[in-house]
């Protein structure tokens, strides 16, 4: 349509040409289209054109609006009282008196005096892998990371929880979207009244925190937050309207933090239902996300030019967050339980990226388990009781979350029936944490935060200890770890400390070198030499001190568990720690060094087995303690063949129990894999050792809290056993000799009695064993609470250096071939 030319102020516009080709200048072409539908008088009876042309819907000023006749009904002004009144629309100053966008001076941080203690908190922006302008210069000005790694489920309700608890959705009461309680006989969903129910949320949401010490907070919409959570709500909320314009909620928040110091919030929260909506509907990879992206970009820097116009851009702290990511789904990708299992009638399920079944009969659940259908290797599922799900995910302790658990493979969906789950085309997400689409986004911006850096990954659960130091307050208990954010800031206000040991090591001497008993064992092989293989277990102080600076690079672990009765076991190629309750090592330490190849290890010396002659024999297993256990064997924690004298390691000392198929995982790990990342990564120093954890709650067990034990004896087994691989980032330096930062990759692997987890565990385990223990990665702080151990205390690197480490997600320590 060829453009209507006008003439108003002795000014021509070409006005549809205009907007035609210069859509950066939308907003003038509207105000000028305005004038020239009055100049020429044309009857317009478009109303829903005109109400959109009208300068009350208009959130920005534009150089026509400078000077306007203030309307009540607008919802911003262009006037000029609108800076008096403080209801100038966010690009007042910009448009209308040419100051510079805030865009422009991002990167110079310098705060009006009087201001300089003001923290400001500003999420919710739901995921994007697109960087887009103001995305970028807050994100290049400030701290950014690659990716934050979400919680899992990786939905919506948990996630924003555990931002504002440091809570995982175990822990914080919201483990999905929807969820049933069987305590309080009732169902929790978006849409009933069931989530304005207190119950529900469990933990302290940072908005409570910050009431208690003596701050305020305003939250603009935030799950939980219009929720009378111990008995109270934030200083200032709005009940959550998803009908609300974005741009009236910055231009509300904008208007708070213009309130007199006494009313003013310390504290302030905003959420954006986009891209998150768009991703839903149109999918990750589409123009419709891409234009509910740059309807975020736009209203962030709408965020930023209002906080330059009153002044504060240089000195808040914003956090610009996600959620979770997105993934693509397709009604074409479905797993159907009813066509795996036959009838689902006896079950409720829930659908969709992540699935949950609960019996109607509780005693049918472990039944599904052993349904062969659902084990098959080409199937999209893997199906898991919640105590057997990976520790990572952090998701077992709760009874609002059922007793099987489904995980689905990204990009696929599972339903009951055929036809069931109708939501199956765009985008979704709630699948594994660890998958690269379900990564979220994070910027930090302020005088706080460090300027122009890119940090490394880290998990969620870690930002609401760094909004409480970005405050100066004290957070409540959580799931994260104070202090791990600490090269985030530019003065951190938390300075962390090692944990004090709650129960030191005994001593173990050795007394004799005939043991007192022989404990049922015997060795063919040590006939006529028993005496002096067993001196070489006598280590001088020289030789302990020399093992201890091959064998505990970083120190010795400490143990925070109290009333632990333990003893520290020397030998030249391995320490160990052992304890005469558990009757077992707790852990074993040793440094191996790049091997000159990749040759499995010798075999270890078949029915060679004896005493530990620093042990009383009431404080040792026996070696017949085996001999009617049937599945339950005798293996060996640290691997004999690794030393350059077995019999140092054919000790009662070394043996914990362990079932007869899971030592086919444990024996390809001792003899290949070991070998494999000593290589790959220069030396390695390596921790393991049993863990306990019968409630599945990822802490240590008490010893009453111990279910089961090999037969006939009080020799507990272990739940799962850890493994801590510490090498030097940089690979050209072997881990011996690392004067540089220091990486990590852990294991808590499950403790069986079958290998069904993996589809290939029939054939050999070069085909399986080392996808599985990937699959149970962990973070070291995981296998800190499920140990009671607390390890690197002897390393003289910085603390917060460790606690990063220590944290690292598991969706940033990829496995390297």
């Amino acid at each position: 349509m060829k453009g209507y030319q006008a003439e108003w102020s002795n000014r021509p516009c070409v006005v549809f040409e205009k907007c035609r080709f210069k859509v950066l200048c939308f907003q003038e072409c509207i105000a000028d289209l305005q004038m020239f539908l009055s100049s020429v008088k044309i009857n317009y009876n478009l109303h829903l054109t005109l109400n959109l042309f009208s300068s009350a819907q208009q959130w920005e000023c534009t150089r026509l609006r400078c000077g306007e006749k203030r309307l009540n009904q607008s919802k911003c002004h262009c006037s000029d009282d609108c800076l008096s009144a403080g209801d100038c629309c966010t690009n007042y100053k910009h448009v209308c008196h040419g100051e510079t966008l805030a865009c422009q001076c991002l990167c110079q941080l310098t705060c009006p005096h009087g201001l300089n203690d003001l923290s400001t908190h500003n999420s919710h922006l739901p995921t994007s892998h697109f960087i887009l302008l103001s995305f970028m210069l807050t994100g290049a000005c400030g701290t950014s990371a690659p990716y934050m790694q979400a919680a899992f489920p990786s939905k919506t309700f948990p996630n924003h929880y555990t931002i504002v608890t440091g809570l995982y959705p175990e822990s914080n009461g919201l483990v999905d979207n929807s969820m049933y309680d069987p305590v309080l006989d009732a169902s929790f969903s978006l849409s009933n009244s069931e989530k304005e129910n207190p119950a529900w949320y469990l933990g302290q949401p940072i908005w409570h925190t910050v009431k208690y010490q003596g701050l305020k907070s305003g939250t603009f919409f935030w799950p939980g937050s219009e929720v009378k959570i111990n008995g109270s709500y934030p200083d200032i909320y709005r009940p959550y309207n998803g009908k609300v314009p974005f741009e009236e909620r910055v231009f509300t928040v904008l208007k708070w933090l213009q309130l007199p110091d006494d009313e003013r919030p310390d504290f302030y929260t905003l959420y954006l239902e986009e891209p998150d909506k768009s991703g839903h509907s149109y999918g990750p990879v589409s123009g419709g996300l891409i234009a509910g992206l740059q309807g975020v970009d736009r209203i962030v820097r709408q965020l930023m030019n209002g906080l330059k116009q009153i002044g504060l851009h240089r000195c808040v702290n914003i956090l610009i967050v996600a959620d979770h990511g997105m993934e693509e789904m397709s009604c074409n990708r479905k797993e159907v339980l009813q066509e795996l299992v036959g009838d689902t009638s006896s079950y409720f399920v829930t659908e969709g990226p992540f699935g949950r079944i609960r019996a109607r009969n509780k005693d049918t659940a472990s039944e599904l388990m052993h349904k062969d259908n659902l084990l098959l290797c080409y199937q999209k599922i893997r199906p898991y009781l919640k105590a057997h799900l990976p520790k990572r995910l952090h998701f077992a302790n709760s009874r609002r979350i059922e007793d099987v658990n489904v995980l689905v493979e990204p990009k696929w969906l599972f339903e009951r029936n055929p036809g069931s789950l109708t939501f199956c085309s765009g985008g979704n997400h709630g699948y594994d944490n660890d998958a690269e689409s379900m990564q979220a986004m994070f910027v930090g911006y302020g005088p706080k935060f460090l300027h122009q850096t890119e940090i490394e990954p880290f998990g969620n659960v870690e930002l609401y200890n760094l909004m409480c130091d970005v405050l100066e307050i004290s957070p409540t208990d959580n799931n994260g770890t104070h202090g791990s954010m600490n090269h985030v800031l530019r003065k951190p206000h938390h300075i962390p400390t090692h944990p004090a040991e709650q129960s030191g090591p005994a001593e173990c001497p050795l007394e004799s070198l005939n043991p007192e008993d022989p404990l049922g064992c015997s060795c063919i092989d040590l006939v006529g030499i028993i005496l002096p293989t067993n001196s070489r277990l006598n280590l001088t102080a020289e030789e302990e001190s020399a093992a201890e600076k091959k064998h505990l690079l970083f120190g010795r672990p400490r143990m925070l568990q109290p009333d632990q009765k333990y003893c520290i076991l020397h030998q030249e190629g391995f320490i160990s720690a052992y304890s005469s309750s558990a009757l077992m090592p707790l852990w074993s330490s040793f440094t191996m060094d790049r091997p000159s190849n990749l040759d499995p290890l010798p075999p270890v010396l078949a029915d060679c087995l004896r005493a530990d002659v620093r042990l009383p024999a009431s404080q040792s297993q026996r070696c017949d303690d085996y001999s009617r256990t049937g599945n339950l064997i005798q293996a060996f924690l640290y691997p004999p063949s690794t030393s350059n004298n077995q019999f140092d390691a054919l000790l009662l000392s070394n043996v914990v129990p362990m079932y007869s198929e899971f030592k086919k995982i444990w024996d390809y790990f001792h003899n290949t894999l070991l070998q494999k990342y000593a290589s790959i990564y220069n030396g390695i120093n390596v921790v393991m050792g049993p863990v306990f954890d019968y409630n599945y709650d990822g802490q240590y067990d008490t010893p009453a809290q111990i279910q089961q034990f090999v037969p006939g004896t009080n020799i507990s087994i272990p739940t799962h056993y850890f493994v801590v691989l510490t090498s030097c980032r940089d690979s050209n330096q072997p881990v011996s000799a690392c004067v540089g930062e220091l990486q990590t990759v852990s294991f808590l692997l499950p403790h069986r009695a079958d290998n069904s987890e993996s589809c290939k565990s029939t054939e050999a385990e070069s085909q399986w064993v080392e996808d599985l223990m990937w699959f149970h990665q962990s973070r070291v702080r995981d296998v800190e609470w499920i140990t009671g151990l607390d390890f690197y205390q002897g390393s003289t690197r910085p603390i917060p250096e460790l606690l990063r480490m220590k944290t690292r997600p598991t969706a940033a320590i990829h496995r390297s071939q």
